[in-house]
């Protein structure tokens, strides 16, 4: 007992989120996400100056 009313809760939460049609701010959306290179803030100028090393380190050589 007693489940009643927190059940009709999430039941009309629920409801709302399925049925609402909130507004969205693309332009906002745009700046949050960067719309420059999506790769941009993974990559530095010292990732390329290693990759050479390491490449080399695990390359199989022929004995």
């Amino acid at each position: 007992m007693g489940r009643g009313r927190a059940k009709a809760k999430q039941t009309k939460v629920a409801r709302e989120l399925k049925y609402s049609s909130p507004t969205t701010d693309f332009d906002a959306l745009q700046r949050e996400l960067g719309a420059g290179d999506p790769f941009s803030r993974y990559t530095t100028s010292d990732d390329d100056d290693h990759a050479d090393a390491r490449s080399s380190e695990y390359s199989y050589e022929e004995r």
